[in-house]
């Protein structure tokens, strides 16, 4: 059995489900902090709801790719190639956006959070639905962009990735339980660094294989009606890619270890293209260098434990 298709899935959810732990977190010491523990289930409730959702929207797109395997059209491989390359994109702008949001406002999420739980608490009747509908999003935000990057990496396999979402899931529980109730320090700002570079470079992968999954739809279709054959500008080794760049299939192939690691973690190939080079480096650079100039500009901020926030409030 191969386990190194939950590798990637552990990292994005670990970092995703820590996030949405902080805001789970931050919601229960705030309702502790004004009285109003009563609440608390809503707060579970909330959780509970977020991941049932984010499960049933699985579900629905594995449903969509399903059906599209059942109906029998000769352009059925270039719709499945397409769609991978839409899911691919959705999950490259969500996970990007949340990497370089979460550095930049990192800092000042404890106070976004707390002033929405009082906005809610001021309206007494709303207070509950307020609670839940924070949490809720925070959950199903987190737990779509999961389930969008299983869709999108592992579109004919997703028991493994699976596996490795829900023991991200409960790591991430598990240091947000440390971390709010026991008291825990843990140096949450080193965490997000280190998941950041992972998911940096998990997200470049995406990137491969999004640019594959598009060229494959394009040569499919330009075999299928030759009004798209002039859709291939690079009719050498691919219609869009380009030459090869790298042929690692005798010295480092993508379904041998180490090379099945590199492929699930990061969106390694034996066999790159110009075009993926090229591409991949571009993302790096824009997107990476946001990220670490917003690393650069960020205060060495951290999220103060429960135990801590309440000897502060005492005095």
């Amino acid at each position: 059995m191969d386990l190194s298709a939950a590798l990637p899935t552990f990292v994005v959810t670990l970092r995703e489900g820590f996030e949405a732990a902080l805001i789970v977190g931050i919601v229960l010491v705030c309702l502790k902090k004004v009285g109003q523990t009563q609440l608390n289930r809503w707060v579970y409730q909330g959780i509970a709801g977020g991941i049932v959702a984010s499960v049933m929207v699985g579900f629905l797109l594995g449903g969509i790719l399903q059906g599209i395997d059942s109906y029998q059209s000769p352009y059925t491989p270039v719709i499945k190639q397409l769609l991978a390359s839409l899911f691919g994109l959705v999950a490259i702008g969500m996970l990007s956006w949340m990497l370089i949001w979460m550095t930049q406002q990192g800092k000042s999420i404890k106070t976004e959070v707390e002033g929405e739980i009082k906005a809610a608490l001021i309206e007494k009747t709303g207070a509950a639905k307020g609670v839940f509908i924070l949490v809720f999003i925070a959950v199903l935000r987190e737990g779509f962009e999961t389930v969008l990057f299983i869709i999108a990496k592992f579109q004919e396999g997703w028991k493994i990735p699976s596996v490795g979402a829900i023991v991200g899931l409960v790591t991430a529980s598990f240091l947000g339980f440390l971390l709010f109730k026991l008291g825990v320090k843990i140096n949450i700002r080193l965490f997000f660094q280190v998941m950041g570079i992972f998911l940096l470079l998990i997200v470049g992968g995406l990137v491969i294989g999004l640019l594959k999954h598009t060229d494959s739809a394009v040569y499919l279709l330009s075999q299928l009606d030759p009004r798209f054959a002039n859709w291939c500008i690079s009719p050498e080794d691919s219609c869009l890619l380009g030459s090869v760049v790298w042929d690692g299939s005798a010295i480092l192939s993508d379904r041998q270890f180490p090379g099945v690691v590199l492929k699930a973690m990061f969106g390694y190939r034996q066999t790159l293209y110009l075009g993926q080079i090229i591409a991949y480096f571009l993302f790096l650079i824009s997107v990476g260098g946001i990220y670490f100039r917003s690393l650069s500009d960020q205060p060495q901020n951290k999220v103060i434990p429960q135990k801590s926030l309440e000897k502060a409030q005492e005095s």
